[in-house]
């Protein structure tokens, strides 16, 4: 196991970007008719906020195999 130096999430752009990304998903979804509130809207808000989350917890983890699982989860929760 490759053993790796830990980053402040704070710091990487990626994080900071998926920050913004969740700020304009709430802010969008406020403007989503009120029968979509617990169906469409509240997914988007669950996604977004889940790829700030995982860039964080992937920053805690020791090698870069665990990092880049969840970058990679990440990455799913955008697609999704």
């Amino acid at each position: 196991m490759s053993k790796r130096k830990r980053h402040n999430f704070k710091n990487l752009k990626i994080w900071q970007e998926s920050i913004e990304l969740v700020s304009e998903t709430y802010k969008l979804t406020r403007t989503f008719p009120k029968f979509e509130v617990y169906n469409l809207s509240n997914q988007l808000n669950r996604c977004s906020v889940s790829i700030p989350s995982n860039i964080a917890e992937g920053t805690s983890k020791s090698s870069d195999k665990h990092f880049n699982k969840f970058l990679e989860d990440s990455l799913g929760s955008a697609f999704e």
